[in-house]
């Protein structure tokens, strides 16, 4: 017997038709490419996403077909989000950061059939534009005024374009497992995978966002995500921030210290979310204009492990520092490090101890952790395994691509390494391919790093292992320096001694001017493996 219930397929666009019903009025600021500040509200992105569809239609764009965005965090690009999606359409999401010989592989390998983008990106896009073929035109997000003479093919100025539609359209219905929204994983082994969102699947992760030990969001609070909407979903906010009527704060191409403070003290931004890096300058920023942000009470942190130190810093201004954890692959939402009772009573260092964790999973989220034979190995906090996860936002296949990634439970493994304490809450130890494997034991790299960045001369730190002829493996600490500092290897020994194993301490620490990193964001220790991939460490005789 089948219930008795409506057939309301979830899908994207519903969204923002509730935030312009019963948010109509709530703003979304913009820093613009352009320069100045601009306010728009849920009411008017709808009725300008509709005109998106209305003219993507005209154009011959179908259920299905490919529109590309390379653009920064604005209203403009949020209203083209939800006019692909209303018709169907799939919204690709390209990352700017890639190399261009990368951007070019993915919107072939997706056969894009519209790019939209910001002024920033024309000179990368006439570069590399006929190597794209499947694209037919470009759109860019600005004005008449503001739009430069380009060699891209149907080049138009999107406020031009927009005039021709009058937004009376209609958005189409269709089944919820329909292709959304699509986002290219940054191929740091092999060439990128597309993964594939569903309607079904970003509604429903929006939900868990919305949760009040997830993102957490409400009508009367302000986000500003930090996270660029190319990385994966913007961490679905853009569309669980509109669900809730929640004001957004959209920073634009301006991600420096200063801009970003700007931004959170003048619009009263309660929530924020965004990786390490950025919190670093903007902690910095802030100290040395002695500033504070009274209104601020949660930063969420991801894309990679936020230091200690940094969680006291947000902890100690009043402010709910809240690590997250997930995957392109995820949608991305996978763990968050909430504090639930008795939890939450907890004070100094052992709170800390709980905060710097990656946290627990959502409701549709299911987590396992195995050895390398696919066994479950127990949820103790100290035993080591792959981290598997499943649910209904959680990816079955890449696109295009005929590999099975799932083991035969139906668990998609992250290819982290982690623990799971009795608690469910979650660490992650390591990359299982940058987990360093000394005489038969595992040593975490990412413990190492976030130890040797609570130094405070250290600015970043990474560590990978070195051949060592009786351990196999031993841990090299490459180091960093915070401008204008100098600092010695046994400083940062010192520092270290006592903290962890003996058995885990560096074999040798380096110091290197800058540490190289993926397009987004992540320590590439693959360059650095490659770097030092012949270097002695000082012990390797003994």
């Amino acid at each position: 017997m089948l219930g008795l219930m409506q057939d309301w397929p979830l899908l994207c666009h519903r969204i923002i038709e509730h935030a312009a019903q019963v948010h109509g009025n709530q703003e979304v600021v913009t820093r613009s490419v352009e320069g100045p500040i601009v306010r728009t509200t849920y009411a008017q992105i709808h009725r300008r996403a509709l005109k998106v569809s209305q003219m993507l239609d005209r154009a011959g764009i179908k259920l299905g077909d490919r529109v590309a965005t390379i653009a920064w965090n604005t209203a403009r690009h949020l209203e083209c989000w939800y006019g692909i999606m209303g018709i169907g359409a799939i919204c690709h999401t390209v990352n700017p950061r890639l190399f261009p010989d990368q951007i070019v592989w993915i919107v072939n390998h997706a056969q894009d059939r519209v790019m939209i983008t910001d002024l920033t990106f024309i000179p990368i896009l006439e570069k590399i534009a006929d190597k794209m073929p499947s694209v037919e035109r470009y759109i860019v997000l600005t004005d008449a005024e503001h739009m430069p003479q380009t060699t891209l093919k149907n080049a138009v100025a999107y406020e031009e374009w927009l005039k021709e539609a009058d937004g009376d359209f209609a958005w189409k219905s269709f089944d919820e497992n329909t292709a959304a929204a699509m986002c290219y994983t940054s191929g740091t082994t092999g060439d990128p995978k597309g993964v594939l969102y569903s309607h079904r699947s970003n509604v429903l992760h929006a939900l868990m966002a919305n949760n009040g030990d997830s993102l957490g969001t409400r009508a009367s609070d302000t986000m500003l995500p930090v996270v660029p909407l190319f990385h994966a979903n913007s961490w679905g906010i853009a569309f669980s921030a509109p669900s809730m009527g929640t004001k957004l704060v959209m920073p634009g191409a301006k991600l420096d210290g200063a801009s970003v403070y700007e931004l959170l003290s003048t619009e009263k931004v309660t929530h924020t979310a965004g990786v390490p890096t950025v919190w670093l300058m903007l902690l910095q920023y802030m100290a040395k204009e002695k500033l504070t942000l009274p209104d601020l009470r949660m930063v969420v942190c991801g894309g990679s492990a936020m230091p200690r130190s940094m969680i006291k810093a947000f902890v100690d201004m009043g402010c709910e520092a809240r690590h997250a954890w997930g995957m392109t692959e995820m949608s991305p939402i996978g763990t968050l490090a909430a504090l639930k009772p008795p939890f939450d009573k907890l004070e100094g260092d052992e709170r800390l101890d709980r905060l710097s964790t990656q946290g627990y999973p959502p409701f549709g989220v299911q987590m396992k952790i195995t050895d390398d034979a696919g066994t479950d190995v127990p949820w103790d906090g100290k035993t080591f395994g792959r981290l598997k996860v499943s649910g209904p936002a959680v990816a079955k296949a890449y696109y295009r691509v005929d590999t099975e990634i799932l083991d035969d439970q139906g668990f998609f493994d992250t290819g982290d390494v982690a623990t799971v304490d009795a608690d469910a809450y979650m660490r992650i130890t390591d990359r299982s391919k940058d987990v360093i494997k000394s005489g038969g034991e595992w040593i975490s790299s990412i413990d190492l790093e976030n130890l040797a960045v609570g130094h405070p001369k250290v600015a970043e730190a990474a560590v990978i292992g070195v051949y060592h002829p009786k351990w196999d493996e031993r841990p090299l600490l490459i180091c960093q320096l915070k401008p204008d500092v100098t600092c010695t290897r046994d400083e940062i020994l010192q520092y270290m001694d006592g903290k962890i194993a003996k058995w885990w301490m560096p074999d040798d620490i380096v110091f290197v001017e800058a540490i190289p990193h993926t397009a987004t964001g992540k320590i590439l220790k693959t360059a650095l493996r490659d770097q030092f991939k012949t270097y002695s460490l000082p012990n390797a005789a003994a």
